[in-house]
């Protein structure tokens, strides 16, 4: 029998990630793999060990996953594109003189509370099972679970990618969001009708569908992510539709929608939709614009016909 090997669990790796980032300096999330590893020494076996799908090494995936917490908490933040660097939260952690991090550490920080609160089904069923016991939920329910998590937090490391985007990534996302959702015919023809607004947005239309029968004006705007939109920004783009001789119409924003910009949405002639910034994200996942497929597992169960045949 194979001899099972283990690995540190992800909170074992938060401290010294934030040791080795100590300086400021931004640094790739492929050198922190090396050399976390190192830190922890850890043995080629226990480098070898791979998630059930096969996909990834164990130890990259919880470094990963402490990378996320630590984000999440403020301690270390996204510099670039697959770099982190330390917050002054993160040094200040330094200067505790901590000998780990741990989950009842992260829960000093407001923005890790927020993230951990964000997972609807993980609160729905901790608060509906008796005593908020999290064993008695069945193993599909934890899947369930574990599968909501891991989509939420995607789905918020997104939106920040959307912010951070440049004009032109923002809106190639845009079109090829639009355009897997079954909007705008061929790519070349969405292209030509969309443009940049001048004010970290775009701007034009898009056939509803392949035939052109009819066209939705669109606007998107890289807004800040904490910012809401307000009932006037609706009714502008309301005004916008009518100068377009439109009836239908795509507002996106990477920002929140008020509860009276979306009623006032609701109420106009004009049939508006609002795609805020979680819904971005969630379409994005939906339709593959963005992400690849990381792991994949099949849950099988009894073909109780094929016993039973004859």
């Amino acid at each position: 029998m194979e001899e099972k090997v283990d690995v540190p669990n992800f909170f074992k790796f938060m401290l010294p990630m934030l040791e080795f980032i100590k300086d400021g300096n931004c640094y790739n999330m492929v050198d922190i793999y090396n050399i976390l590893a190192e830190k922890l020494d850890l043995s080629e076996s226990q480098k070898k060990v791979f998630l059930p799908s096969g996909q990834q090494e164990v130890y990259k995936s919880r470094i990963g996953w402490a990378k996320t917490y630590l984000k999440k908490a403020g301690l270390i933040k996204q510099a670039k594109r697959g770099q982190i660097q330390i917050t002054e939260n993160g040094l200040k952690t330094l200067n505790e003189g901590l000998t780990s991090i741990d989950l009842n550490y992260l829960k000093k920080f407001p923005s890790f509370n927020d993230f951990r609160n964000s997972n609807r089904k993980l609160n729905h069923y901790t608060k509906t099972t008796k005593g908020n016991n999290r064993d008695s939920v069945t193993p599909e329910e934890q899947l369930e679970i574990c599968f909501e998590q891991i989509n939420n937090t995607l789905s918020q490391e997104l939106l920040s990618s959307l912010y951070e985007s440049s004009p032109d990534l923002f809106e190639k996302i845009v079109i090829d969001l639009l355009l897997k959702m079954g909007y705008g015919g061929s790519r070349r023809d969405a292209g030509k009708a969309i443009g940049k607004s001048g004010d970290e947005g775009i701007d034009g239309y898009i056939k509803e569908d392949k035939l052109g029968l009819d066209i939705i004006y669109v606007q998107a705007k890289k807004w800040d992510t904490s910012k809401t939109i307000g009932r006037p920004e609706i009714q502008k783009f309301a005004g916008a539709l009518q100068g377009q001789k439109a009836q239908k119409g795509i507002f996106i924003a990477t920002a929140k929608f008020s509860n009276e910009a979306i009623d006032y949405a609701k109420k106009i002639n004009s049939s508006i939709i609002l795609i805020d910034g979680k819904n971005l994200a969630n379409y994005m996942i939906e339709t593959g614009v963005g992400v690849s497929v990381s792991n994949v597992y099949e849950i099988k169960e009894m073909d109780y016909d094929y016993f039973s045949a004859n």
